[in-house]
């Protein structure tokens, strides 16, 4: 094939679908057309040879300088357009860092105030989904993207979650930009890791700094609390935040003002004042160490038990502000409950009702967007945002991607599903510990009552989809006595053998995602 016949291939290919391209007689390879770069004469290009992904590198033997730095085995090849040698190299880190030196796009970048969706990925095999999904969408990816709780839970690093994010920009040949996410950083460490592997997005997770109880303290206790708190960590005084809070009405437009009362903004401190310190010494940290570091800053304090009230939103921003905190994003703790893998459970009235008075906040500030976290399948909540508009949202998903990957598995390996059912109905009780759910697992039967196509339907039950979703970690994990993993790479042979029904399967939940927004 000479490179008239690639360049055909690139331009007529439609959702990248693989072409088969024979080198010699023993060299047949599927390529991802739209992988196809150029770069001093090479072609990179990531193909199958088999059942397995490669990056290979043309060489035509005139400056092999470029081509030398990769780690991969050469082949000799005849009659392809003038290259002499092949390289076949494995898609793992020191490679994609070498190809990210080359290929501007696939670094990751600051999204900035845009629209932008979180894609959480678990198992490393459903970035080229997320990328087809945006096809029609405005919002930017955010690619890589694991909270080190979830790195500790799947036994994955850092660099492996980045290694899948851009090996899969590679492949899909997209080049509209994308983001990195260090999700839920509560330490100074965890900075550290995530910025040493390219993460642009660093949310900040102060909810063990949040006092839950405050809402309902007494007069005495809130005083209490006033009296000893770190006010110079704030570089602040309780008489001045009275003076910004209470002396004056605060207008945020013509049909919203704040008028806190003192035992308001007691517990406002009581409850936030803690992680706002917290919060503020992570960014100093961030801004003495990575001072030339281009990064940006979410902040999350939705994974609290209370609900942040329209007086806490505009304290926290104002209070960030004033701090110095540039953050992009805030994932605060909305009305009603948004657990994980399933649709909102609340009042969607009372919902929207809140949610219009939160916007009328960001609006005031107008340097941030609001982020919806737990944000997997919230379907009924994303119509009532997407029908305000007004404001930048980001949305983080994470466990979804993970669920349909298993549907992948009931489809094709229904046996395989059914062993990952009994095992994550086991667990259940011991997992879901850190997460917020309500599944009843005595509504899920054991497996083998399930025929075929009654496996498929427990992802439309609640009970199931929360059960399976919370269990991830032990599944992707867990290994027998000689150490070969129970179900993980019997999981990742059935979607490599199944690539087309996972990236559609992917395609259209996320699509369902983002239609509201459009």
């Amino acid at each position: 094939m000479e490179i008239e016949q690639l360049k055909n291939k690139i331009n007529s290919s439609v959702n990248n679908q693989i072409f088969d391209l024979q080198l010699n007689k023993h060299f047949n390879l599927q390529v991802y057309p739209d992988s196809i770069n150029e770069f001093n004469g090479h072609l990179f290009f990531i193909a199958r040879e088999g059942s397995e992904k490669y990056l290979f590198i043309t060489s035509s033997e005139k400056d092999n300088s470029v081509y030398k730095k990769f780690d991969g085995k050469e082949k000799k090849i005849t009659s392809f357009n003038g290259y002499s040698s092949i390289k076949k190299c494995p898609l793992n880190t020191d490679n994609r860092k070498l190809i990210q030196e080359l290929f501007e796009f696939t670094k990751p970048q600051t999204i900035g105030l845009k629209n932008s969706f979180g894609f959480g990925d678990r198992i490393g095999l459903a970035n080229p989904g997320h990328i087809r999904a945006l096809a029609k969408s405005n919002f930017k990816p955010i690619l890589a993207q694991q909270s080190i709780r979830e790195l500790t839970r799947t036994n994955r690093t850092a660099e492996e979650v980045m290694d899948a994010a851009v090996w899969a920009v590679f492949q899909e040949g997209y080049k509209n930009g994308f983001g990195a996410d260090a999700d839920h950083l509560r330490t100074k460490e965890d900075i550290d890791l995530t910025l040493n592997a390219g993460y642009k997005m660093l949310t900040f997770d102060p909810s063990d700094y949040v006092d839950n109880k405050a809402d309902v303290y007494l007069k005495k206790e809130l005083d209490e609390i006033i009296i000893n708190f770190n006010w110079e960590n704030l570089n602040d005084t309780y008489e001045e935040a009275k003076n910004r809070y209470l002396k004056k009405e605060i207008k945020i437009d013509d049909e919203l003002s704040i008028n806190p009362d003192e035992i308001i903004l007691m517990r406002a401190y009581a409850k936030y004042g803690k992680a706002l310190i917290h919060i503020n010494n992570l960014n100093s940290y961030l801004k003495s160490k990575y001072s030339r570091y281009d990064f940006e800053i979410e902040v999350s304090v939705d994974e609290t038990e209370s609900v942040t009230s329209v007086f806490e939103h505009f304290f926290i921003a104002n209070e960030l502000t004033r701090l110095g905190v540039n953050f992009i994003s805030l994932a605060i703790r909305f009305i009603g409950d948004f657990e994980k893998g399933i649709d909102y459970k609340g009042d969607l009235e009372l919902f929207k009702q809140e949610y219009v008075k939160h916007l009328k906040i960001i609006k005031y500030f107008g340097n941030y967007k609001i982020s919806l976290h737990s944000g997997s399948d919230k379907f009924s909540v994303y119509e009532v945002i997407g029908s305000l508009k007004g404001a930048f949202t980001h949305v983080k998903t994470a466990g979804t991607s993970y669920l349909e990957a298993l549907k992948v598995t009931a489809m094709k390996e229904p046996d395989l599903f059914r062993e990952i059912l009994n095992f994550s109905k086991r667990l259940y009780e011991t997992e879901k510990k850190t997460y917020h759910v309500s599944a009843n697992i005595s509504n899920v039967k054991d497996a083998c009552s399930y025929n075929d196509k009654e496996l498929l339907k427990l992802f439309n039950q609640n009970d199931a989809r929360q059960m399976l979703h919370v269990s991830f970690g032990r599944v992707l994990t867990e290994k027998d006595s000689t150490g070969d993993y129970f179900f993980k790479n019997r999981i990742i042979n059935c979607l490599n053998k199944n690539e087309d029904i996972h990236y559609k399967i992917l395609i259209e939940h996320f699509q369902k995602h983002l239609k509201p927004f459009n």
